[in-house]
């Protein structure tokens, strides 16, 4: 199985490129953060023409996510318990989405979820928004703890753009993020903290690249980028990891997200 996650930054004004991609590297099941859109207004059409089964999760034309599978999708959750909301008045914003997608088998329970998640920015390390992102951390942890203590045996993976930069190779100059977020210690001890609890982060001994270049200050020709897009595995599906790529080329030419498709190879 190849399984991707990707920022598309808006999957209607993205959707030609995001097809060419799922047939040019044969993917199985994708994962998408930022799609800007309601369900109803999401190119499922689309993605059914191309042979995938669709879910989306998506407010307005803000953050939203979605999951498009080959595979059949059995059950689909559109938020994780204990996830916070934010604004005034406060929504449970659509950060998060996950799906059980049905593997087959003769026994009929071999199931896969995937879970297609956008962590809240931060803005500024003074900015209640920064609070909210340690938060939302705070309880997809609670969360995943849950999930691994009631089936530690469930293949479950974690993906989407997680907005930190766990190392300092994951940037391309500390320097220019001195008292910024994404590179905080509370964020970084907040993404690592899932590790401590027996998940295993599937790219990062096997790919070394940036994720995310930003539109402004020509970051892409000058490779100023970060990495920010991960794939937390489960203790049981972890083992089953047998490559990863970060497709940088998506980052070029016109129409480009300014993140590029992480891909997970899964036996």
């Amino acid at each position: 199985m190849r399984l991707a996650t990707w920022n598309v930054n808006s999957i209607r004004t993205r959707i030609d490129r995001v097809l060419a991609f799922l047939d040019r590297s044969d993917i199985d099941v994708l994962a998408m953060q930022e799609i800007k859109c309601r369900p109803d207004q999401f190119p499922t059409a689309a993605f059914e023409e191309a042979g995938y089964r669709v879910a989306a999760h998506g407010l307005n034309q803000w953050n939203g996510v979605a999951i498009a599978s080959r595979l059949p999708i059995v059950e689909v959750v559109d938020s994780f318990a204990g996830q916070p909301a934010f604004g005034d008045p406060p929504v449970v914003e659509a950060r998060a989405l996950g799906a059980s997608i049905d593997l087959g088998g003769e026994d009929g329970n071999r199931r896969l979820t995937v879970w297609s998640l956008y962590a809240p920015n931060g803005r500024e390390l003074t900015h209640p928004h920064y609070d909210y992102k340690l938060q939302w951390f705070g309880a997809l942890r609670a969360a995943a703890r849950s999930w691994l203590a009631s089936r530690p045996e469930s293949l479950i993976v974690m993906v989407g753009d997680w907005n930190v930069a766990p190392l300092n190779e994951d940037v391309w100059d500390m320097s220019v993020f001195e008292g910024a977020t994404h590179v905080s210690a509370p964020e970084r001890e907040a993404f690592g903290a899932f590790a401590d609890d027996g998940w295993v982060e599937a790219t990062r001994g096997r790919v070394t690249n940036y994720t995310y270049w930003d539109y402004q200050k020509l970051r892409f020709p000058r490779n100023e980028g970060m990495r920010i897009d991960f794939a937390y595995c489960s203790p049981a599906l972890a083992p089953r990891v047998t490559g990863a790529q970060i497709d940088r080329d998506e980052r070029k030419g016109k129409g480009a997200s300014d993140h590029v498709p992480v891909i997970v190879e899964i036996d």
